[in-house]
This record gives structure tokens, C-alpha cells and sequence, in this order.
């Protein structure tokens, strides 16, 4: 199995240096933050900024202001910040009436069941450039964007034989896998990558589905992302249907770190690099 854990991950996210938005800006939604990060305007403040860092991405500034809670952010902290814009998603459109409040909000509909949301999250970017008066930086991060996922389309191309399934491991008995509406399937595709899981999902992913499932995918290459328990992992090393499994007797099981699922283009790039180098045995 390869594995890359967390302190390996070098993502190489080429962010522009920050412009200094004449919009002082807080991100509720981490999506939106690592979005206009990757333009060039950090926000002020980012709930949740503690976890946020802990990714494997380049984080916000020296001196950004934690909001608190994502779902309930701390709306003193968010007054004190005295932001011109908020930034949100549908996810948070329970809070947005007090956040307009405070000031106006940006928010969008990125991930929606059934919905693939990678085309959203790169019509993201020229979005709200545009909103930030800053439209040339939009196209700048789509053009990056692009350049990077055809390098790496390049570089997967080798293993584009075979399909992926991609799947968070939480127990030893039950797996949620990463449907056609997720990040990372888009992900795939923007690098020439096909999703063995096609059938439908709730909200990215199928989940819980029975380990067993995995029997059904014999010829692909599967993908574990994000964290095991230690004591899944020890009884995975001795459980007869996990070695059973014919990816797993051919060497194509693939550990990536903690990753945003439900987060922005930055992120889309981090997977997409991680998978590449997990499968060219760069852990």
C-alpha cells in the first residue's frame, strides 16, 4: 500500500502574492476562503482557522482572526473585524440573515446532491474576482488552474487504464465513497481519470456502504483518503476479506492524507497532486 501521510503532502499551490483587496473580507465557508486566497485577497478573519491551518494548504496570513464555528460563527468577533464583504455558502444560509447584519454577504451553491460541483468550484473563481473588483485575477487562477490539472493528466496518464474508487475508511466494516458529484471526481476527470463508482450517492458520498462492497470493483485501483483509526488499520492487516481483495493482492491500495472534500479549487489541486504522487510511489 502506498501511503502518503500529512507531513509528506507538498502541495505546490501557486498562489499569487496578495493584492490587498480594497474589501476587507471574512470567509464563513472554507471554500470561499481558500477561493479567494488562491486570488490573491485573504480574507480578515476565517472561522474555524485553527482546523483550517491543519491542512496540507498554504494557510491565511499572519494575524487573521478566528471566527469560531463555521455553523455558529462568533458574530462579536465578526463585528469587531468590521468586513466589508462575508463570505458563505448554502451550507450556512441558516446564519446568513445575521451575518447580513453585519455586512453583505457573497455566498454560493457549490455542492448540491446529484450536482457536480468541480465546474462550480472553477466558475468560482472568475465569480468572485469579479465581485472583488479584481476580474483579471479570476482569469489568472483559471488559467493556473488549467495548466496544472493538464500536467498532471500528463503524469496520470500511465494509470488511466484502470478506474478509481475512492472511499474514506472510518471502521473496518463500513467505508463512504466518493460519488460523481464530489471534488475529487471532478478532480479525476480534470486529469483524465475515470470514477469507478457511478452509481448514485447522497450528497458526494454513498455511505455507510459495506466493506464488502469492494469486491465489486476487482480491476480498479482503490483510493483510502483521509485518516484510519490505528485500530482499524491493525485489523485491517489481518482481516481475510480486505486481503482478499484483488487490488490489494496487486499492490493498487493508495493512502492519501486528510483532505477538504467539500472545499475549493486549492484543494481540487492538492488531491490531484497527491494522487499522482501516490501512484508514482512518492510517499
Amino acid at each position: 500500500m502506498v501511503m502518503l501521510t500529512r507531513r509528506a503532502v507538498l502541495c505546490t499551490l501557486a498562489l499569487p502574492a496578495f493584492a490587498g483587496s480594497s474589501l476587507r473580507l471574512a470567509a464563513v465557508d472554507w471554500a470561499m476562503a481558500e477561493t479567494a486566497m488562491a486570488l490573491g485577497h485573504p480574507p480578515a478573519a476565517v472561522a474555524e482557522l485553527i482546523a483550517f491551518n491543519a491542512a496540507a494548504l498554504a494557510g491565511p496570513p499572519p494575524g487573521t482572526v478566528d471566527l469560531g464555528l463555521r455553523g455558529a460563527p462568533n458574530l462579536e468577533a465578526l463585528s469587531l473585524v468590521a468586513p466589508d464583504l462575508i463570505l458563505s455558502s448554502s451550507y450556512y444560509s441558516a446564519v446568513q440573515p445575521r451575518l447580513e447584519r453585519i455586512a453583505p454577504v457573497f455566498s454560493r451553491a457549490l455542492y448540491v446532491p446529484g450536482e457536480p460541483a468541480f465546474p462550480k468550484v472553477m466558475a468560482l473563481l472568475p465569480d468572485l474576482a469579479d465581485r472583488l473588483g479584481d476580474p483579471a485575477a479570476g482569469a489568472r487562477a483559471q488559467d493556473a488552474a488549467r495548466a496544472e490539472f493538464a500536467a498532471l493528466a500528463s503524469r496520470a496518464a500511465p494509470f488511466a487504464t484502470r478506474d478509481f474508487l475512492l472511499f474514506e475508511l472510518g471502521d473496518a466494516r463500513h467505508i463512504r465513497v466518493f460519488g460523481t458529484d464530489s471534488l475529487f471526481n471532478g478532480t479525476l476527470e480534470a486529469m483524465g481519470l475515470r470514477n469507478a463508482w457511478t452509481t448514485r450517492t447522497r450528497f458526494a458520498f454513498a455511505a455507510p456502504v459495506p466493506l464488502e462492497t469492494l469486491a465489486g470493483f476487482p480491476e480498479a485501483r482503490l483510493v483510502i483518503v483521509g485518516d484510519i483509526p490505528p485500530q482499524v488499520a491493525r485489523g485491517l492487516e489481518t482481516a481475510a476479506l480486505w486481503n482478499s481483495l484483488p487490488p490489494v493482492r496487486g499492490g493498487r491500495v493508495h493512502r492519501l492524507p486528510e483532505l477538504r472534500p467539500f472545499a475549493g479549487l486549492p484543494s481540487a489541486l492538492c488531491f490531484g497532486q497527491t494522487l499522482v504522487a501516490a501512484l508514482e510511489g512518492r510517499g
